[in-house]
């Protein structure tokens, strides 16, 4: 028996669809590798969820899925220094990459939308003993 699968083959036996949290998860596991990328931005509700002590893998994700192809927004925070435009293209670069290959999904496009600048508190902390002294 081959490892290769014909899509033909598949849906004579069957339909496979995809969820889009699955989606969501892979692409944000994808998203927070790339070095310069401090997180993802989950707004309220991924606050929340946060606080709860559950861990969300799909906050800062939007997904669309169809049947054979997926839309993807990302929304990131960067760390202070990145430069953003290379960081972003590296991001869509990794999404796509992962997606396409764990799902057979053509993804059609990743929108990176940047919500925030991460500056490590050491610094910030650093500042505020300046100004004591």
């Amino acid at each position: 028996m081959t490892n290769d699968i014909d899509k033909s083959t598949l849906m004579e036996n069957g339909q496979i669809k995809i969820a889009d949290e699955v989606v969501g998860i892979i692409a944000g596991i994808a998203a927070t590798e790339v070095q310069g990328i401090a997180g993802m931005s989950g707004g309220i509700a991924g606050g929340i969820a946060d606080i709860l002590g559950r861990k969300n893998l799909s906050k800062g994700v939007k997904v669309q899925v169809g049947e054979t192809e997926t839309a993807i927004d990302l929304f990131v925070i960067v760390e202070y220094g990145s430069k953003i435009p290379d960081i972003a293209w590296k991001v869509q670069e990794r999404v796509i990459d992962a997606v396409e290959t764990m799902t057979g999904l053509n993804v059609v496009e990743v929108n990176i939308h940047i919500q925030g600048v991460n500056i490590e508190k050491k610094s910030a902390d650093q500042e505020e003993q300046k100004k004591v002294k």
